[in-house]
């Protein structure tokens, strides 16, 4: 296992280098000029002067060459710095001080280091989107699995029309009727996030929950849906299998056939699902932290499209690749400890 762990960490490099490639490529043939919003009395020795500020004035390939130098090269050695000088865990130890004041990348919108924004917004969505999506698998499971133990039931049906419901409605059409059910009817939640707000105690702590359970509900009715399916079809395959029927024969009790025996085989194509879900759900919040005003990843993506801020949109897209690579590796290192048959050495 682990040199199968080490040998896939060594491939993914190069298609991540592939995949970084193939998104600046995109971005370069995308219409649209960072310059278009300059006012037209700004005279065109300024604007070239402006451009090669950007960057701009260089070939594609130095450019591409430059922001994975920056990105892979210079960008770690901050986040090392950060966790050996101000992190909680790792602060205790000696200040490496990697990072010696090489251009790191750069927002056009903002003037900014593009990681140190996302940095900044990463807790927000951590906050709604880690919450929706942990909030959904724990309530998936259980559906799912009661689902395919009491198929045809009312409960089944009922997680039946559930999840179609799911599947079927937009992220954009029901956050806009939650804010109407919940928010405009009722009163119950307020219909914007508010991001400056600090959880100092319980009062605080409150009121945080109160504005997150519309966007998770949200959110986490999608991941609810998908993986209930997923979970009740692979339970059904392996309900009706010989070792099942085994299992019973030999008096193991029924919770533990089903709970043991089914669900750890069940759980192997439901894991590539939770796996895959991590990075899909980052990029489904875009939509959720418009509706609900979070200013999260999903926004900054929005913004820096909209003002055509590429090393923003490159960066954060690079990030989503990065995530969907990491947890397939994740998922395939799993297979192996839910299954002993599978053997990768």
């Amino acid at each position: 296992m682990f040199t199968f762990t080490i040998r896939r960490t060594a491939t993914a490099i190069p298609m991540l280098l592939f995949i970084s490639l193939v998104i600046f490529l995109l971005l370069e043939l995308a219409p649209g000029d960072p310059m278009a919003q300059v006012p037209l009395t700004v005279p065109d020795e300024v604007r070239q002067r402006m451009r090669e500020a950007l960057g701009l004035g260089e070939p594609v390939p130095i450019r591409f060459y430059k922001w994975i130098v920056q990105m892979f090269w210079i960008e770690p050695q901050v986040f090392i710095d950060y966790l050996t000088n101000r992190s909680f865990l790792l602060g205790w130890l000696p200040d490496t001080q990697l990072y010696n004041g090489e251009q790191r990348v750069i927002s056009w919108q903002s003037r900014s280091p593009v990681m140190d924004i996302i940095v900044q917004r990463l807790p927000q969505t951590l906050w709604v989107v880690g919450m929706a999506y942990v909030v959904g698998v724990l309530i998936a499971l259980p559906i799912g699995i009661i689902s395919a133990y009491r198929q045809y039931s009312v409960f089944d049906q009922a997680g039946t029309f559930i999840s179609m419901i799911g599947f079927s409605v937009p992220p954009f059409f029901s956050g806009v009727v939650v804010i109407v059910i919940f928010s405009v009817q009722l009163g119950w939640f307020p219909s914007i996030y508010d991001t400056t707000h600090t959880v100092t105690d319980w009062e605080s702590f409150k009121v945080q929950l109160r504005q997150m359970v519309m966007p998770v509900m949200v959110l986490a009715l999608q991941t609810t849906a998908q993986i209930s399916r997923f979970m009740r079809a692979s339970m059904l395959d392996n309900l009706t299998q010989d070792y099942v029927r085994t299992a019973r024969a030999k008096g193991l009790s029924e919770w533990r056939v089903v709970l043991i025996h089914v669900l750890r085989n069940s759980m192997i194509p439901v894991v590539t699902v939770i796996a895959l879900g991590v990075p899909s759900i980052f990029g489904g919040a875009i939509i959720t932290e418009q509706i609900f005003k979070v200013n999260g990843i999903g926004q900054l993506f929005i913004t820096a499209l909209q003002a055509n801020d590429l090393p923003m949109v490159l960066t954060v897209a690079f990030i989503f690749a990065f995530l969907i690579v990491l947890f397939n590796l994740i998922a395939d290192i799993l297979y192996g400890v839910l299954d002993p048959r599978i053997r990768y050495d």
